[in-house]
């Protein structure tokens, strides 16, 4: 679209606009292609997760707390226990009805063995629920 004068008598000059039919078609061509390859891009395996809210972990009174300094000495629910006694004191907590989970607090520099040992101890008298406690890192 021109504007100019109808006299054909002057000459002719070079159009003086952008031509916009070449742009228009560019970005038609570049829109088809973004809508072909967007949901390509979103392509990530299918899985149904659990829906879950974390909550902190509310003691119950039947759990036992079994802790383990770094001398070897043990807490059986805050009281100070043999390591001979032990077995014995697991398996009467296995009797109970519901079996109590054992919470293990394990000094860290309780070898892993000692730990590893209770563990099988506890396995073997009856108590499969078993959980470690941890302190949160400190923020800073």
């Amino acid at each position: 679209m021109a504007f100019g004068d109808l006299d054909s008598g002057a000459g002719s000059r070079p159009m003086a606009e952008i031509n916009m039919i070449p742009l228009i078609d560019v970005m038609l061509v570049l829109l088809i292609v973004f809508m072909v390859t967007a949901p390509l891009l979103t392509h990530a395996v299918k899985v149904d997760l659990p829906k879950v809210a974390s909550q902190p972990e509310v003691q119950h009174p039947e759990d036992i707390r079994l802790a383990i300094k770094p001398d070897g000495t043990l807490f059986w629910n805050d009281a100070a226990v043999d390591a001979a006694v032990l077995p014995g004191l697991m398996a009467r907590a296995a009797t109970a009805n519901p079996v109590p989970e054992l919470h293990i607090r394990a000094d860290r520099e309780v070898p892993y063995g000692r730990v590893a040992a209770v563990m099988a101890q506890a396995s073997r008298a009856g108590l499969d629920r078993i959980g470690f406690v941890s302190e949160p890192a400190p923020t800073p």
